[in-house]
């Protein structure tokens, strides 16, 4: 067996309970994710990170039970942990979580969530060595790729079998500096919008979208990103984000375009400009308004209050999983395998954390 290039540490596995089944899917069209999907997702990702040389997997409990219960009847040459955390069905979950699973040294962490609990996450450890998996609904960060060749991947960067500086890249982010007031961040995009409010669950009214700063603008994604991406797309390698202004119906340099809002469900932006941002370049947003995170309305600009915006890659490293599996390949690491299925002679262990 090839020895590892660095020491072995463990894998971590984080799932969303609530990704997947939020009230969008009422205005579009959507799929439900299941809590039956995203276990059997997380028990692939679990045989895929053992399968690949990890012999310590960290799984987080969440409180509907999901992933604890994927790995329950496991019997796996890897030793699997439950992390239970003091969880509350809400967002700062991920928070602690992300806390833990930093504090354990994990080499890698498997992420089972949308846009918004990749963007958690990495406000808690910014440079976070991920491999996003797909559950969410507007999806353009996580990867879509099957569970156990995403967890493989895991495996491979976080047994040291595969460097992690050889298959990552830092993601692009988009910084958010606002007057007076803590700063924040998104992954793919932050919009500003008019006449809107916090909390807001519902699909954005395209009409009311004002200005977006996008890290990634991808042609063939769906949300805010596409608005820059059919107009000039800039992706995960590209060292530039774009800059999108728009207004409404009425404004005489208006140009209507049709984007993919949410799935399936397809809306009119007016557009005044796109324009690529150089890494670092501030946009400045002023209120009345409202700041939207990759998708998520969280933020309040009060009339006068500044936001200053800008797109530097300084996010977490994501884990590209053709890259990692071609180099297992290049170096023969699932010939001659050990016997990674025999099992452990102790149950799984469980213990409290954060």
């Amino acid at each position: 067996m090839t020895q590892p290039l660095t020491e072995p540490r463990p894998v971590g596995i984080l799932v969303n309970p609530s990704s997947g089944r939020d009230v969008r899917r009422i205005a579009a069209r959507a799929s439900v994710m299941t809590i039956e999907s995203k276990r059997d997702q997380v028990a692939r990702a679990v045989v895929g990170a053992a399968a690949s040389g990890a012999t310590r997997i960290l799984v987080v409990r969440d409180l509907l039970r999901i992933a604890d219960r994927a790995v329950e009847n496991l019997r796996l040459h890897a030793k699997i942990e439950l992390l239970k955390i003091s969880a509350s069905y809400k967002p700062h979950d991920t928070t602690v979580a992300a806390e833990a699973l930093r504090q354990a040294d994990c080499g890698a962490i498997v992420v089972f969530g949308g846009d918004g609990t990749s963007r958690i996450l990495a406000k808690a450890w910014a440079d976070a060595p991920l491999m996003p998996l797909s559950t969410g609904t507007n999806n353009v960060f996580p990867t879509m790729v099957e569970a156990g060749v995403g967890g493989a991947a895991a495996g491979l960067v976080a047994s040291g079998r595969v460097g992690i500086d050889e298959v990552s890249l830092r993601a692009k982010v988009v910084q958010v500096s606002i007057d007076g007031e803590d700063d924040d961040l998104a992954l793919v995009d932050a919009a500003f919008l008019v006449d809107d409010h916090v909390g807001n669950l519902m699909p954005f009214d395209a009409q009311l979208i004002r200005r977006a700063v996008l890290a990634r603008a991808e042609p063939a994604a769906v949300g805010v990103s596409p608005i820059g991406g059919l107009l000039e797309p800039s992706g995960v390698d590209d060292d530039f984000g774009v800059d999108v202004r728009c207004t409404g119906p009425e404004a005489a340099s208006a140009r209507p375009m049709l984007v993919p809002i949410s799935p399936g469900l397809y809306r009119t932006v007016y557009v005044a400009g796109a324009n690529r941002l150089a890494l670092g370049e501030d946009v400045v947003v002023e209120g009345p308004g409202i700041l939207a995170f990759d998708g998520d309305r969280e933020r309040v600009l009060a009339a006068g209050q500044q936001a200053r915006l800008r797109v530097v890659r300084e996010g977490p490293r994501v884990i590209d999983v053709g890259r990692t599996l071609a180099l297992a390949a290049d170096r023969h690491l699932y010939l001659d395998p050990p016997h990674w299925h025999d099992t452990y002679d102790s149950p799984n262990k469980t213990f409290d954390c954060c």
